[in-house]
C-alpha cells in the first residue's frame, strides 16, 4: 500500500532538464592551446566571446597559447631568498664589518658602565 505521496522517489531538481526549461544553449567554438610540454587544451568559448591569448595547462599549470609551434615559456621561478640575502644585496661586506664594529664597541662600552 502507497503512502499516497504523489512525488516519491523525486526531488527538486531531479530528472534532465531540456533546452524548452534552460533556454538555448549559445553558439560555441573549440579553441586549441599548447603548453611547453605541447600538451593540448580544447576549452570552449561562447562564438561571440573575446579568447584570452594564453590558458593554463590544466596537466602540469604551465600557460598554454594557441600558437602550437611556439608554446609561451614556463614561467621563471625565483628562489625563495632569506632576509640574510636580502641584506647581502645593499650592503658590502666592508659595510656589515664596519657596522658590525660599530654596534660590538656599543655593547662593551654599556656593559662596562653597569659592571
Amino acid at each position: 500500500m502507497g503512502s499516497g505521496n504523489a512525488i516519491r522517489g523525486s526531488r527538486v531538481g531531479a530528472g534532465p532538464m531540456g533546452e524548452a526549461e534552460r533556454g538555448e544553449a549559445a553558439p560555441r567554438v573549440r579553441v586549441s592551446f599548447w603548453c611547453a610540454n605541447m600538451h593540448e587544451t580544447r576549452p570552449s568559448f561562447a562564438s561571440d566571446a573575446a579568447v584570452p591569448e594564453y590558458w593554463d595547462c590544466p596537466r602540469c599549470g604551465l600557460p598554454a597559447g594557441q600558437d602550437e609551434s611556439a608554446p609561451p615559456a614556463p614561467p621563471r621561478n625565483e628562489p625563495y631568498k632569506t632576509h640574510l640575502a636580502y641584506v647581502k644585496e645593499r650592503r658590502s661586506d666592508t659595510d656589515g664589518a664596519a657596522i658590525l664594529a660599530e654596534a660590538l664597541e656599543r655593547l662593551r662600552s654599556s656593559s662596562r658602565t653597569h659592571w
